[in-house]
This record gives C-alpha cells, structure tokens and sequence, in this order.
C-alpha cells in the first residue's frame, strides 16, 4: 500500500508530494522547497522515515514546482523525470527566477524524458501517464488505478484548473484534456494537485464550474 505526504512550500503555496511504500521505497514529487527550513522539513521527514528516493517526478517545470530540484538532484542523486516538452521551461529557470527577484543558477541533473505511452513502476505499482498540456506545454500526470489517486500538478485542482495565461498556455488544450483524459476515470479517483486540497474526478465533474 502506498503512502503519500504533502509539503507545502515557497512563496507559491506549492504541493510537493513523497510517494513511499513498506519497503521504504519513495518517488519525490515536484521539489519546491525554497528555504533551508523547507528543505529540512522534507530532509528529515526522508530521513525519519528511512526513505530511499529512487526517482524524482516532475509534473511540469514552473519555478514553484523546481526550487528544490537541484538540491533534490545533489542528495539524492537519481534521475528526473519529465516531459520533454517542459524542457523549454526547465531552461528558462534563471530567467524565471529573475521575474521575483531571485539570483538562481542553471539547473543540472539528470533528467529523464517521459510520454504519454510510458508507465512508471515503484515495486509493482504501476503509473499511467497523461500528457495533459495547456497550462504547460509539457504536463503530466500520475495516476495508479488500482489504488485510484492521481497526482496532477497544475492541471485539475478543487473547483478550478491551472492558469492558461502563462507562456505556452492554452486554455482549450487544458479543457479538452481534462474531459477526455481524466474525466473518463473511475469517479472515486483521489485528485492530489499542485496547490490546494486533495479532491476526487466525480466531484470535480459535477461540481467544477469550468466544465459547467
């Protein structure tokens, strides 16, 4: 059975999530701890729990979503997995950076392409991939049917979806994707996403206004 926390970190109120097993197996999710106390906080957290990170998951590449991942690519020392097409995003890190006043460096790691057709495995539990893009050209999304949760970054949240106003957003690409891609999923399915609380496809398609 697996477990997930959620952190809440940096200026973007982002969710980083840790998937683990009993094994003490574990995927890091989204790095966005910016601070040396949000890193100690998830630091510690791995640490207390003898966590062994095998992968670090990116559901798309926006600054909020990466301020730990060189830290995260340091400790660690496994590969990133993202979308290639959020590569472009990944680059402009720096730029990024400057946009909020922060002095950043090029980000280096490992970094590991993704699509759509791939399924991830942590010790038989098995990831579908969902390329869903519009609020960025490269977002994904995880989703384990059998135990029926998806960690969707930016694209679905409770009652809304991500920002299509930034660079390479595309609000009809985001809405199409979200009906036939995760709309189509058992109703029960667990939604935990980039920001704000955790909530369910059934909810989401009765209730969204976006889809109304």
């Amino acid at each position: 059975m697996l477990q997930i926390q959620g952190f809440v970190f940096n200026f973007a109120s982002e969710n980083t999530y840790i998937l683990y097993n009993g094994n003490k197996n574990a995927w890091l999710i989204d790095p966005g701890n910016m601070s040396e106390q949000e890193t100690k906080v998830i630091g510690d957290f791995i640490e207390e729990n003898q966590l062994k990170i095998e992968k670090i998951l990116l559901t798309h590449a926006h600054i909020d979503h990466v301020l730990g991942l060189q830290w995260a690519s340091d400790t660690f020392k496994v590969p990133v997995y993202m979308h290639q097409e959020d590569q472009e995003i990944l680059d402009m890190f720096q730029i990024s950076g400057m946009r909020f006043g922060m002095n950043l460096e090029h980000i280096h790691a490992d970094i590991r392409y993704i699509s759509e057709n791939d399924e991830l495995d942590l010790d038989g539990e098995k990831f579908k991939i969902y390329h869903v893009p519009g609020h960025s050209p490269g977002s994904v999304v995880y989703h384990n049917e059998d135990q029926k949760f998806m960690i969707s970054g930016d694209v679905l949240f409770e009652g809304s979806i991500g920002r299509t106003d930034l660079f390479k957003g595309n609000y009809e690409q985001l809405i199409e994707g979200i009906k036939t891609k995760l709309f189509i999923l058992d109703p029960e399915t667990k939604v935990f996403s980039g920001h704000g609380n955790p909530t369910t496809i059934g909810f989401e398609k009765e209730y969204n206004p976006f889809f109304r």
